[in-house]
Order: structure tokens, then sequence, then C-alpha cells
């Protein structure tokens, strides 16, 4: 059975690595506009994320709007929106169960349902990093194939943005925290074996062959000389 320190370090990698998904989410830096050829001069910098696109000028003003309609946004990015709202939610199952399964609460009393429960929350977490991590390599896969593109047009091109090395980093935490939650195995069950005792009416009587000892008696007496029957009875003795 894992250690608690290793339980509470697995619970904390996985807590930092589930805001770290957060702020992936939230930031408006999956793409930023790339500055190659003509746009190496150019004084704005335009940014997109899941919800809203931004433009930051030069002098360090920034626009941000959201979007107006999602049917607008790129297919990697419509696919990111759901699948890391599903992955927070995963996040958020899973650390109620590695609260409840926690060696430092008391919310369950058996040990072995306790592994159970931090066994779970383990598997939970990883199942979100890797909710995690298809929309960020999906995203990171689409930028850098346009990048690469000779038909797309050098201000069509974008960079790799903050958001997705943040989205790698969170997947690293909750894939290693949810492995360290996972090692918690339950501890084994002692068990008791009830033996019955024999029945005496179940077994025969045992014959035993007459020992060869000479006959004694508790207290240290003993007949002087062996007991002899009489070979008859005479028939007066009894008138």
């Amino acid at each position: 059975m894992a250690s608690q320190g290793i339980q509470i370090t697995g619970i904390t990698m996985a807590i930092v690595g589930w805001l770290l998904e957060i702020t992936a989410c939230g930031l408006p830096m999956w793409k930023v506009s790339a500055f190659i050829g003509a746009n190496i001069v150019t004084a704005q910098t335009f940014w997109k994320g899941l919800w809203m696109d931004c433009v930051v000028q030069s002098t360090g003003q920034m626009q941000c709007k959201v979007y107006d309609s999602m049917l607008a946004l790129e297919s990697d990015l419509q696919a990111a929106r759901a699948m890391i709202i599903i992955a927070i939610l995963v996040g958020v199952f899973g650390l109620i169960l590695s609260v409840a399964g926690g060696k430092c609460t008391n919310c369950i009393k058996e040990e072995r349902s306790k592994a159970k429960v931090c066994i779970c929350s383990g598997v939970l977490f990883i199942i979100s990093g890797f909710l995690c991590l298809i929309p960020v390599c999906w995203s990171a896969n689409a930028v850098i194939t346009n990048f690469y593109n000779p038909m797309m047009m050098n201000f069509q091109k974008y960079e790799l943005g903050s958001a997705l090395y943040i989205g790698w980093a969170a997947t690293g935490l909750l894939l290693m925290g949810g492995g360290l939650l996972c090692w918690n195995c339950p501890p084994k069950s002692e068990r008791l074996y009830a033996y019955s005792r024999p029945n005496s009416a179940a077994y025969g009587r045992v014959y035993a062959p007459p020992s060869n000892q000479p006959y004694t008696v508790a207290g240290g007496y003993a007949p002087s000389k062996p007991y002899a029957a009489p070979a008859s009875y005479p028939a007066s003795q009894y008138l």
C-alpha cells in the first residue's frame, strides 16, 4: 500500500495540473501570429483562443472580442472547446474522490474501501490528462501544418501559443499524479479459517490390545501375588 507522502504528492501534482488545465482553457493564446516575410514590421499581434481572439498593439494595448458564432471557429478549436470542458469536469470528480480517499481524511473508515476510492480518483485524473492532451496536440498539428503549407499566405500563418505549452504541462502533471494515486493498492484482508470439533459419534470404538505391564493402582497399592480363580467350586459351600 502506498505511503501517505506518495499519496499527497500525487494529489498535489494532479491539482496543479487541473489548475493549469483551466488556465489553458481560458487563455486566448492557442495560436499567435507568425512574424515572417513582410509581417516582421507589423505593429500588431493576433491571438486566437477557444473563446475569443485578441489584437495586441505595439504600444501594449490589447483588444479582445468573443466569437460571435461557434461555427466560425476552426475544427480543431471547436473540438478543443468540448474536450477541455469535459476534461475539467472529470478532474473535478477526481478531486472529490481524492479527498474522500485520502489517508489524512476520515470520510471513509475502512482502509480497503478508501484505497479503492483513491485508485478511482487516479483513473479520473489520467482520463482528464488524456482529454487535455488530444485537443492540444490537435491544435499544434494544425498550426504546424498550416505554417509549412505553401498555399497559405504569410499573414494567415500562426505559431504555437503559450496556452498549448501550458496544456502539455497540465497533461504531464495529471498523468503523473494519477499514476501515483493508482499505486495505492488496497490492503490484503486477513482470512480466518474456522475448524469444527470432530464428532465422537462419527467414529466407532477402537480396539486396543491389552498391555503386558503389571496392574497398578493409584496410591502405590499393588497385589502381592497375581490373583488366580479356583478351578471349581464345591456345591457344599452354597448349602
